[in-house]
């Protein structure tokens, strides 16, 4: 008979890019292995695909998987996206050396993908977080190691050059920030869930009762049993404000009024233009083929089949949506759907319990006669570019949420020549009145050498003219 092997799989890195590891926690029939590595440069979603890649090559060929990973990048890049990516030639496709080794991987095995939360206190879960932290540190070792044994020329340890690497602090400061969020997020979640998780007598109970006391923490929602396919995340951040919703939808085609239906609902919360970390995703089946509106958002018929329809997800969603502001582009769009939605689910319209916000109307009348789509804001307000190969719900929300807070709170410039004439002469009488005679201290040789010496490092380094160059 064919064994059935499970494996939970993770990723960690400390910085983004930087140090990262990886692990695999393997579980067969009679033992169990644990697995781990890690590189010295690296990414967050590289390791999640490395711990997946090395877990399944461990495994017989013959075996059947079950895989759990607390990455949805992962979950729904190997059976939703990569279908689509394969079809357009891997073109835009970010880590496509990954992607192409777990798909070859993968085949001719029988593989079951499942989506486990994360740092929710599930014992699978967090072996495979501790093996990929402890990828990290063997590899952080493994380096030192090599730092010691290789010959210097300076015994001396060179101090860091704080304004030839990062002249205006912005690297560590980010550091801190992330560090202190997850730090944050992390005994948020545990703090809030692990005390109130009755014991399980099976993994999938365990993860539903997971995601049911989640749900709650913080975050209005009903307190009616959650379906499986309903994933909420709670609040990271205690805030208290109206609550904002930055929100997107994907269906079958652009007519309600022409059948087409709503496939997959995202959202994030915003208070105080503060994100709080919470955020609802659903995929729905709409009864009905996806039809050529696959190659826009790369989600199947046959993702679908095993999916909630509208009306067993309609109570907790519209306890989430309801009574906020929702944010969306062509908001026209997503309302009419989500209107017709709950109107067939014996609801009222969402639009009749929501007030909304329209980014499209927005970006038309601040940008008249201009290109206002979502991928043309992003570079106009030079947000980070995201991989966008397919529209997915919480995706698109996650980037609506940037250029929202771009558009609406931006700095403010000064046009000098709205001044009036007058104000202009006077303000230039007053520079030309202020005439101070200041001493001139002339560099040394050794400090003028130290400063040749500085700019040509600087220019080594980034490419480019210093800006102290004569």
């Amino acid at each position: 008979m064919t064994q059935t092997i499970t494996l939970y799989v993770d990723g960690a890195c400390r910085g983004n890019p930087g140090l990262g590891g990886w692990g695999a926690y393997v579980i067969t029939e009679s033992e169990e292995h644990k697995l781990f590595g890690g590189e010295p440069e690296t990414t967050n979603n590289r390791m999640e695909l490395t711990a997946a890649i090395e877990g399944i090559k461990f495994c017989p060929s013959d075996a059947k998987l079950i895989i759990w990973t607390d990455s949805n990048y992962v979950k729904q890049g190997i059976t939703e996206w990569i279908h689509g990516w394969k079809k357009k030639n891997w073109k835009d496709v970010k880590n496509p050396d990954l992607w192409k080794l777990l798909d070859a991987t993968c085949q001719g095995r029988e593989i079951e993908w499942n989506w486990i939360k994360g740092h929710a206190g599930h014992p699978g879960n967090e072996m495979a977080d501790q093996l990929a932290n402890q990828g990290a540190d063997h590899t952080l070792k493994t380096m030192k190691n090599s730092s010691a044994q290789a010959p210097s020329l300076d015994k001396k340890k060179a101090e860091q050059d704080w304004l030839l690497d990062d002249p205006f602090g912005f690297d560590l400061m980010d550091a801190d920030v992330q560090e202190d969020s997850e730090v944050l997020e992390n005994e948020t979640v545990k703090n809030s869930v692990s005390d109130d998780i009755p014991q399980a007598e099976n993994l999938n109970e365990t993860t539903e009762v997971v995601a049911a006391v989640s749900a709650n923490i913080s975050t209005p929602i009903s307190e009616k049993s959650l379906h499986p396919h309903i994933v909420i995340t709670p609040r990271t951040k205690e805030v208290h404000g109206p609550r904002q919703l930055i929100l997107d939808t994907e269906t079958t085609g652009f007519y309600f009024q022409d059948s087409d239906r709503i496939i997959e609902v995202g959202a994030i919360e915003m208070v105080n233009r503060k994100l709080t970390g919470s955020s609802i995703h659903i995929y729905i089946n709409p009864q009905k083929p996806v039809g050529e509106s696959e190659n826009i958002h790369g989600i199947s018929d046959d993702f679908l089949k095993d999916k909630p329809l509208y009306q067993e997800i309609a109570d907790v969603l519209f306890d989430y949506l309801k009574g906020t502001e929702i944010i969306a582009h062509n908001a026209t769009f997503d309302m009419n759907f989500l209107d017709m939605e709950f109107k067939r689910a014996g609801f009222v319209a969402l639009s009749e319990v929501c007030t909304v916000t329209d980014t499209l109307a927005m970006a038309k009348s601040k940008h008249p006669g201009q290109k206002n789509s979502l991928d043309a804001l992003v570079r106009r307000y030079e947000i980070p570019q995201r991989d966008r190969t397919f529209h997915g719900a919480l995706l698109d929300a996650e980037i609506l949420s940037d250029v929202y807070l771009a558009m609406t709170g931006g700095q403010v410039s000064f046009d000098m020549d709205t001044l009036t004439e007058s104000y202009q002469q006077e303000a230039q009488t007053a520079r030309s009145a202020v005439q101070i005679d200041l001493p001139v201290i002339r560099p040394s040789a050794e400090e003028l050498e130290a400063h040749e010496n500085w700019v040509k490092q600087f220019e080594e380094k980034h490419g480019t003219a210093c800006l102290f160059t004569k």
